[in-house]
């Protein structure tokens, strides 16, 4: 018997490393996987109980429209904050901030990684940070 010899280098093991990671969640393809081998491995004696297995089906299909609507009430979120957020342009907002309340009128709407940003006075707050909201108050004429 003859047994060849192995050699790795440092990219060759992080490689192989990364494909030894389990993966923590199950997929469809996965699902299916199993079923196979479940189904090629059964006793054709005592053949798996159609119940079972389309309770399994039912059970799948539920996880994975739930996580689907998950997905998507995320993204819903989101999309309704950043409404919130626009719709505070021009009005006069009140802002807690680690040295206070600022007060002031919404000039702008900013979005970034870490969600919309408000702009008070060329700075910019989170909108999360905002406790109270007013209508702008009119510019008074100079007589």
């Amino acid at each position: 018997m003859t047994i060849q010899g192995n050699t790795t280098t440092a990219a060759g093991s992080a490689a192989s490393t990364a494909d030894r990671i389990p993966k923590q969640t199950l997929g469809q393809d996965d699902f299916l996987k199993l079923l196979t081998v479940q189904l090629s491995k059964q006793d054709p004696l005592k053949p798996m109980d159609d119940t079972a297995f389309m309770g399994q089906m039912a059970q799948f299909t539920a996880l994975e429209q739930s996580s689907q609507m998950s997905r998507e009430m995320t993204a819903l979120r989101g999309d309704l904050a950043r409404q919130a957020s626009y719709n505070l342009i021009g009005r006069e907002v009140v802002v807690e901030t680690a040295d206070g309340e600022i007060t002031g009128l919404v000039e702008s709407v900013s979005q970034t990684s870490a969600g919309a940003k408000i702009s008070i006075a060329g700075q910019l707050y989170p909108s999360s940070s905002v406790t109270r909201v007013a209508a702008a108050t009119p510019a008074q004429p100079q007589s």
